[in-house]
């Protein structure tokens, strides 16, 4: 006979079905560089793609949020997309193209194995937040 916990049916289980929770944060830019060796826990994760942004010239208080996902070994998978900004009109494009470019240019991502292995496929959302040039200003 077969041991119990091995017998389950789909349909008793509709959460086997369901897709993965997004992982969320928000973080202050422009971040410290971070410390040396593979990011181990989603604390270590998201100041490490971060640290890359950069403000655009003349960049007020704004934020942005990117969605992507990350395979085991750090890279991108698929398109990472903008799903939120706050700043004037007339620097969207400029703030869009940077926060691009930055997670572009901190990808792939220096992963344990153990964390490469839990954010694998999983969607990241990951907001900025600019505070402006005077620190004091706020999207």
């Amino acid at each position: 006979m077969a041991p119990a916990a091995a017998q389950f049916d789909v349909t008793d289980n509709p959460s086997v079905l369901s897709l993965p929770t997004t992982l969320r944060a928000t973080v202050r830019v422009p971040v410290t560089p971070p410390p040396e060796g593979p990011a181990d826990t989603l604390a270590d994760l998201y100041p490490r793609l971060a640290a890359c942004w950069r403000a655009p010239a003349d960049l007020g208080a704004s934020a942005i949020t990117l969605r992507f996902a990350l395979r085991r070994d750090g890279s991108l998978q698929g398109t990472p997309r903008i799903t939120f900004t706050r700043v004037p009109p007339r620097r969207r494009d400029a703030l869009v193209a940077e926060t691009l470019s930055s997670l572009a240019r901190c990808t792939p991502a220096r992963l344990t194995a153990g964390l490469g292995g839990a954010v694998a496929g999983r969607p990241i959302a990951l907001r900025f937040v600019y505070p402006g040039p005077n620190q004091g200003d706020r999207p």
